[in-house]
């Protein structure tokens, strides 16, 4: 949650907030929402027919090499002396290829033919940075200097009749590039609980006070003006959504034993808004830890085994739900890592890596060719042999009910892993 800015609420000719006042971070971008709308029009409009996507980015550039293991290639084992994953180790999907054996929990997904595993990831010219490679996966521009993202676009997008507020929700404390969109309001949720105007200890009447005051500072902002729709929207989806989020909390009883930790634990939430009917569209979860330039031995199999036991118990809370013909989930980090490990028993920044996409609506495999070992790039990284975009169209198309032209700026094609509509 954050503060409106002052800034924005005095150029605009709004009352000021009283300070201290905490709310969700979608009123501070009402009023640069209605602007942008007012200039643009309508670009586009979608409809995600019931469907949810969930977004897990890695955050941090997982070791593609050691999640799915070259088990049977000997240059694997040359480059990584210490680090290579042992063959009596590898949980094995095909004669070349196999889990890291802390993705066990993926492994009956595998074996159903609902968990999808796309190779060789990537995009011309790669960029090494982590903040720069971020911004790229996530607004498409290959400059890395982009500044409204592909899943904010498709939000803006969005037709939604019933005017639910959790039509897109990230489980975190700061919004993804990747959700914005200056004309898209994306509640940001770190716990249930958090998700209301803080109560004000100094006044005995508390919370009801402060929302009736929040509205009033809404409700001041002149009716002809053409920010004035979407202000009140704003102010109305958030007043109903801390409601409705409280209310689903309240009587959500998850059918499964999730994990401990901050990860499960957001899952969980996401899980909540799906079966409580909140009209979830876009779920986004980070899970962070991935730069692994040291003690890779230790660290990266705890994160996976986070990675495969969170995912898997979201996956079966759904099922029993009867909700897991509604969802699909894909993973995603910023880049891979070197094929050489370095002298600190870790792997430096690198290139093209493997992605996850899981759900029953997948068709499980393998797509793309597996990592090359033989046949580097000049820099001695990985090549790419697919286009991320091409995933991000995959989902657009043939998953979520939109246009991939019309949300990515171009036509990337699409991968199989989710049938053609």
């Amino acid at each position: 949650m954050f503060n409106i800015s002052r800034r924005a609420m005095m150029k605009d000719g709004l009352l000021v907030v009283t300070a201290g006042m905490i709310m969700p971070s979608i009123f501070g971008r009402a009023v640069r929402a209605a602007h942008n709308a007012a200039l643009e029009g309508d670009r586009y409009a979608f409809d995600a027919q019931g469907r949810t996507l969930i977004v897990v980015q890695m955050a941090g550039g997982n070791d593609g090499l050691n999640t799915i293991v070259p088990y049977t290639d000997s240059l694997y084992y040359q480059a990584r002396p210490t680090l290579a994953i042992k063959q009596t180790d590898v949980l094995p999907l095909n004669d070349r290829l196999g889990f890291n054996p802390a993705l066990q929990a993926f492994k009956p997904l595998w074996d159903q033919g609902k968990l999808a595993i796309v190779e060789g990831v990537g995009y011309p010219n790669p960029s090494l940075s982590h903040f720069q490679a971020m911004d790229i996966w996530q607004t498409l521009d290959l400059n890395g200097q982009g500044t409204e993202g592909w899943l904010g676009k498709y939000v803006a997008g969005l037709v939604d009749k019933d005017g639910h507020p959790f039509q897109s929700l990230d489980i975190g404390t700061q919004l993804p590039t990747a959700l914005r969109a200056i004309n898209a309001q994306v509640p940001i949720v770190s716990q249930p609980q958090s998700y209301q105007l803080a109560p004000d200890r100094a006044n005995p009447r508390g919370l009801n006070a402060r929302t009736q005051a929040l509205l009033n500072l809404y409700n001041s902002y002149p009716k002809t003006a053409p920010y004035a729709a979407l202000l009140d929207a704003t102010a109305q989806n958030a007043q109903q959504g801390s409601q409705q989020l409280q209310e689903a909390d309240a009587t959500y009883k998850p059918a499964v034993q999730y994990p401990t930790g901050s990860f499960a634990d957001g899952l969980k939430v996401l899980a909540e808004a799906i079966v409580q009917g909140l009209g979830l569209r876009v779920g986004y979860i980070t899970l962070g830890g991935f730069d692994t330039h040291a003690n890779q031995v230790k660290d990266q199999p705890a994160l996976l085994k986070t990675l495969a036991e969170g995912i898997s118990a979201f996956y079966a809370d759904l099922a029993a739900h009867g909700k897991a013909d509604d969802v699909v989930v894909m993973t995603w980090s910023e880049f891979g890592r070197r094929v050489h490990e370095n002298g600190n028993e870790g792997t430096d920044h690198g290139t093209a890596a493997p992605l996850f996409v899981l759900g029953n609506a997948v068709t499980g495999g393998i797509y793309g060719e597996p990592p090359d070992l033989g046949n580097l790039d000049q820099t001695g990284n990985l090549k790419f042999t697919i286009d991320f975009r091409q995933v991000y169209a995959t989902m657009l198309d043939r998953w979520l009910g939109a246009s991939s032209q019309a949300v990515l700026g171009g036509s990337f094609g699409n991968q199989n892993f989710l049938p053609a509509a």
